[in-house]
């Protein structure tokens, strides 16, 4: 570019000096040179617009490559610049830069540099080719290459010529080709170093030579030492363990056949015999017309990755098996373990701490508020000042407090809180525990009281201390014996007199048990071993006393020191125990009476506490033969009862309940016996744990099994008497309507033949219509008569009955029949139920035939019978009784009233019909209606006493 501005700049000089050589050529030649004249003023407008065209083209090629020309007059300093130098370098075109705002904008760290080289032209006039940076106003940076050219004006002065090109792009290109070139190396490091951490390797297979080509990591991982020779494939298949090679190549031709990746894990072995597992992957290339020719493919090793497998297995079982442990150490040792969530300020505990605080354990997050309730309200405020502390200050948080559980008890806790925090420092979560420290507490409370009262309480307790030195070691008169001043009194001896030697020690013990107490003492000096004996002492005023003794030897740093002990008067607890074993044998002479023995047990881990010598009897055991296991208990219990019960006992363990259940056994000798269960679980206890008693109920089930069998009987008996009672009803309803309707049909027959008489005699048959019209009224007031009867019958003396007081006759009445079929019978006696003026046994009908009708609908599931009374607006007795049995009938509820309609194999359908009778005799109305749930409810109003006067 700067040899076309040169060349320009020639043409440019030639073109000014064509119109003074023109001039020259006039004068001496004159006009007739003028056509040569009008050719040159030709050409040279041919050469301007040539000049113009090319400055043009200039101009584009100078804004296309991002070069612009300039020139330097180095004496006065003046600039040329074109167009596109003034845009590289952020000036605009009016204005008339000079070399010193053109610094301005060079780089800092470039500027020192671009001023050594500027002195130099102007001193030297060298030709310039530099690189250099300009910071434009707007911050941005350019770099920039600028090439010039020094040369002499007409005059002679030094003068520059040169190109400036913006090669900022093309920096940039640069920075970032050797970025990218940087990157691909290092990416090619780690490459290495990554297949060389991952164990994974690449290879390349040749499908038509049958080659592979290795990499570093792929020889190393088999075993070899890389080297430069391709892999053969037979060589490979000798490598691969013998029991996966079938599968391995296998794997392989069904990828190449089908054009898939091969996808296989298998075992190889090392030339050291060394068994690796890795992992293979292979992708197929293909040519042009689809045909395989290479596979490429990775192998890893993945040996370490299998055994840490296998031991993250053992490892998940150990976590598991050591969460279990984890569970039942905070069960042992009452502590539970929460994890507050202070942003949502929610609180998850662990099942121990919610046995801790008495609550049923329960999944997801409680409120802290809820907590907060949980905590004594004398402690609250403590508390969450401690944990406030704690979260400010980012320090564990420990306090004591008391809680309160649901049922009121106190129990005191030890909390421990730590802290976790986010990358900013921030906590958002305390991770503690909670430990039950009430019996430590109060062991702690003890402890500190029974050092104070050490004394006195050995004084109230009629305990003293005593100590031997010599027994045990050496044989002597005193053996070294210390007593504590209680010792003495127990003794009766006088303190004064100090402690006694081993003769008159003797000589206070009982004659009948001086020598086994010489004997104890012998044995103890002997084999240095210690003593729990209870024997009499006979005081200095002849008083007997029981006394216990118990002695341990001492040992320090493995070293025999002696014997300390203590004594206590016992007679009391003496005297107390023989009365206890005298009970005792009361209590078993009383199961054995009463046939009813004994037990405790756990029935998850079918173990027996206790069992009592009747209960071993009600199974036909021998007691003296020692416990009885728990399964010859329950594999006595037929099984057909053995199901029933089975989920009865399974149910009440897992609710925490107690259970009565009844069931049949088979005894030893073959007897079958009814027996029934009783058991009682406390909060307090293991699970499963149960006391009770088993009780032989054989009598009572063969006395309520005849008793079932009389009540049968009385049933059929009523049974025969409705029967008897319908055939005189339908005698008396065929006699009384028999004759009206005799003369009927003989009236019927008259007025056919008349009818057939040609012509009819109508007047006659009209007459003998109105007949058959009167007999038929006539049996319809028959059948009205008999209703009427039945429905008001004769009239009955009246009197002031109290209702509530015949409620409850008939509750107790009918209790034993309810009770039979499990149904509860309830009561809701309003206190202002009126009297009513009525016949007491018809209304003790009215109430019977409503709640047995109640009863009999309960008898197949149980239920509930509900009987309410209260004085309806109009001052009315109002009666409701209520069941929760089948319910009504689909059919219109009225029917049911209606003689003989009845939905029981032995009713006669007359009960509601008699009960409605009576109600509507006394001005009354009884209905029925559905439950919303299962069951129905009679409902009659009947006047009270105000208005039946």
């Amino acid at each position: 570019m700067l040899g076309s501005l040169v060349r320009l700049r020639s043409r440019w000089r030639r073109a000014r000096k064509q119109p003074s050589e023109a001039h020259d050529i006039l004068n001496p030649r004159g006009a007739e040179r003028m056509d040569a004249l009008e050719k040159a003023n030709e050409e040279l407008k041919a050469a301007q617009a040539e000049l113009q065209r090319r400055w043009r083209y200039l101009a584009e090629a100078q804004r296309l490559s991002h070069s612009g020309t300039f020139g330097w007059k180095v004496s006065s300093g003046e600039l040329l610049w074109s167009d596109e130098t003034y845009r590289i370098l952020g000036f605009a075109r009016e204005t008339n830069p000079t070399l010193d705002q053109v610094f301005d904008r060079i780089h800092p760290e470039d500027l020192d540099r671009m001023r050594e080289i500027r002195e130099r032209a102007a001193r030297n006039g060298m030709d310039l080719d530099v690189e250099h940076r300009i910071l434009l106003p707007d911050g941005a940076i350019k770099y920039l290459h600028a090439v010039a050219h020094a040369g002499r004006d007409s005059s002679g002065n030094l003068e520059y010529m040169g190109v400036v090109t913006d090669i900022t792009e093309r920096k940039r290109a640069d920075e970032e080709r050797d970025a990218l070139s940087c990157e691909l190396q290092e990416s090619e490091s780690w490459l290495e170093e990554a297949q060389r951490v991952a164990n994974l390797g690449y290879w390349v297979w040749n499908l038509q030579t049958n080659y592979l080509i290795w990499s570093d990591e792929t020889y190393r991982i088999f075993g070899l030492t890389p080297e430069d020779e391709l892999i053969d494939l037979d060589k490979l298949r000798v490598m691969i363990h013998p029991d996966d090679r079938e599968q391995v190549f296998r794997t392989a031709e069904e990828a190449i056949r089908s054009g898939v990746r091969a996808d296989c894990e298998h075992r190889l072995l090392r030339p050291s015999g060394e068994m690796r597992i890795v992992h293979s992957l292979g992708d197929l290339k293909k040519d042009s017309s689809g045909r395989p020719y290479q596979m490429f493919g990775t192998t890893q090793d993945i040996t370490d990755r299998k055994r840490a497998e296998e031991e993250l297995k053992v490892l998940y079982r150990d976590l598991q098996e050591s969460k279990a442990l984890l569970e039942e150490a905070q069960r042992v040792a009452h502590v539970g373990s929460w994890v507050w969530d202070l942003e949502k300020n929610h609180v998850t505990y662990s099942d121990e701490y919610f046995r801790i605080f008495g609550l049923a354990s329960r999944r997801g997050p409680m409120d802290i508020a809820e907590v907060r309730e949980m905590i004594h309200p004398e402690d609250r405020e403590y508390v969450f000042r401690t944990a406030e502390e704690a979260i400010r200050s980012g320090e564990r948080a420990e306090c004591e407090h008391r809680i309160l559980r649901p049922n009121g008890e106190i129990r005191i806790v030890h909390s421990r809180g730590d802290l976790k925090k986010d990358a900013s420092g921030r906590p958002y979560q305390m991770f503690g525990v909670s430990q039950d420290i009430t019996d430590r507490t109060r062991s702690e409370q003890a402890l500190k009281r029974s050092q104070f009262y050490l004394s006195e309480g050995e004084r109230l307790a009629h305990m003293g201390s005593w100590a031997s030195s010599d027994l045990g070691i050496s044989w002597s008169e005193d053996l070294g014996i210390y007593w504590s001043d209680e010792v003495y009194k127990i003794y009766g001896l006088d303190l004064e007199d100090g402690p006694p030697n081993l003769e008159r020690f003797l000589a206070a013990i009982h004659p009948q048990d001086r020598a086994f107490m010489a004997e104890t003492i012998k044995v103890m000096h002997e084999q240095r071993c210690g003593c729990d004996v209870t024997k009499r002492i006979v005081r200095p005023n002849g008083e007997v006393r029981y006394v216990r003794c118990v002695g341990v030897p001492v040992v320090e740093d493995g070293v025999f020191q002696g014997f300390h002990g203590t004594t206590m008067d016992v007679t009391e607890q003496e005297l107390l125990t023989q009365e206890l074993r005298r009970q005792q044998a009361y209590l078993n002479e009383a199961q054995s009476l009463t046939h009813a023995g004994s037990w405790a047990c756990n029935l998850v881990r079918r173990e027996i506490f206790h069992s009592s010598d009747e209960n071993a009897r009600l199974y036909g055991f021998d007691p003296s033969q020692g416990p009885i296991p728990f399964d010859r208990y329950y594999s006595a219990i037929l099984p057909d009862d053995e199901r029933a019960i089975r989920s009865k006992l399974e149910s009440a363990i897992s609710e925490g309940a107690d259970y009565d259940v009844e069931f049949r056994i088979r005894r030893t000798d073959g007897a079958i016996r009814f027996l029934r269960g009783i058991g009682h679980h406390k909060p307090s206890q293991e699970t499963g744990e149960y006391v009770g008693i088993t009780m032989d109920i054989t009598d009572r089930r063969h006395a309520e099994k005849e008793g079932e069998r009389l009540r049968q009987l009385e049933a059929e008996l009523a049974h025969i008497n409705r029967v008897n009672m319908m055939g005189e009803l339908a005698a008396a309803l065929a006699h009384e309507i028999k004759q009206p309707i005799a003369a009927s049909i003989t009236s019927a027959n008259a007025l056919l033949r008349w009818l057939a008489h040609d012509p009819p005699d109508l007047e006659r048959a009209r007459a003998t219509a109105a007949r058959i019209e009167q007999d038929g009224n006539r049996a319809a007031d028959v059948i009205n008569s008999l209703q009427s009867f039945y429905r008001t019958g004769t009239l009955a003396d009246r009197q002031i009955v109290d209702v509530k007081e015949t409620i409850g006759e008939m509750t107790g009445l009918l209790r034993g029949e309810a009770d039979r079929h499990s149904i509860k019978i309830h009561t809701e006696l309003g206190t202002d139920t009126p009297n009513i003026l009525a016949n007491r046994v018809q209304l003790q009908q009215v109430f019977m035939n409503l709640m047995l009708n109640a009863i009999e609908a309960m008898k197949d599931t149980g239920g509930k019978l509900t009987i309410r009374s209260r004085m309806n607006p109009e001052g009315r007795l109002f009666v409701s009784i209520s069941d929760t049995g089948v319910g009504l009938p689909a059919e219109s509820t009225e029917q049911i009233f209606d003689p003989f309609h009845t939905t029981k194999p032995q009713g006669t359908g007359m009960g509601l019909t008699i009960t409605r009778s009576i109600v509507e005799s006394y001005g009354g109305r009884v209905w029925a209606t559905g439950n919303e749930g299962a069951g129905a409810t009679f409902h009659f109003i009947l006047p009270g006493e105000t208005e039946a006067h």
